[in-house]
């Protein structure tokens, strides 16, 4: 699949750094434009239908998240490159499929366009689809404490959950509601062989209740209420794998 794309960075040698290794590795990308800054980046963006962008974190006059606040929903996926490591856990909450380190090995850039790609494509074939998940049952009961002892659902009841600091709240295809004294950590380990997916910091789903996938900053699902769910970009890959 061909992916196109921009490269963001201050320094004009990373950059043709950059596009002489995706020229020479990677030859189904495609480098349609290259900015210096936040403003620039932000013409080609709106200027082109980009797979993927290339993005520097520190720029003049701003930086990588500044970029993405501006461009607001967006359908193409990001690959951070900076020479700063403390970045790592801002750029997955900003939704970053991948983060490379300068200098830029590259075995990890042909790892991170390689992973790309497959999301692109499975997004591409799946977006606007009904979805068929490949488990198409689930059984079992989990546990959960309550005050006056303990309660059993059956997993095929649950909607999706929702981290609430050291809480979750289960939403059930009953249209009610538990909140359960245990991290969202300790349901994606419970239900890790019962047809759930972690699509988000946030949120834990029943994969037989999503219907629909759209695109967007790092897509959503719909599910079978028609309640929409974002997806980050770091869990996209585990959730697209879930269907046919």
């Amino acid at each position: 699949m061909k992916l196109t794309s921009i490269v963001v960075e201050d320094e004009e040698t990373s950059r043709k750094i950059l596009k002489n290794y995706l020229h020479k590795y990677c030859p189904n990308v495609a480098v349609v434009g290259e900015a210096a800054n936040v403003d620039e980046a932000l013409v080609l963006i709106r200027n082109n239908n980009l797979d993927l962008v290339f993005l520097d974190v520190e720029m003049p006059y701003g930086n990588a998240f500044d970029l993405l606040d501006k461009v607001g929903d967006i359908n193409f996926e990001t690959i951070f490159v900076t020479a700063y490591d403390h970045y790592a856990i801002e750029a997955l909450n900003a939704h970053a499929s991948y983060y490379l380190m300068k200098p830029i090995s590259i075995d990890e850039l042909i790892k991170a366009v390689d992973y790309v790609t497959e999301i692109k494509t499975k997004e591409n074939a799946l977006q606007g689809e009904v979805l068929i998940p490949k488990k198409t049952t689930i059984n079992g009961k989990i546990t959960i404490p309550q005050q006056s002892g303990f309660e059993v659902l059956n997993t095929s009841d649950i909607l999706y959950c929702k981290a609430d600091d050291n809480y979750t709240e289960i939403y059930l295809n009953t249209e009610k509601k538990k909140i359960v004294s245990k991290t969202l950590k300790y349901f994606e380990e419970a239900l890790s062989d019962s047809g759930f997916a972690r699509i988000h910091k946030s949120y834990l789903v029943n994969v037989n209740e999503v219907v629909k996938y759209q695109k967007g900053k790092g897509g959503h699902v719909v599910l079978s209420n028609g309640k929409e769910l974002m997806v980050s970009a770091s869990k996209k890959s585990d959730l697209l794998s879930y269907f046919k």
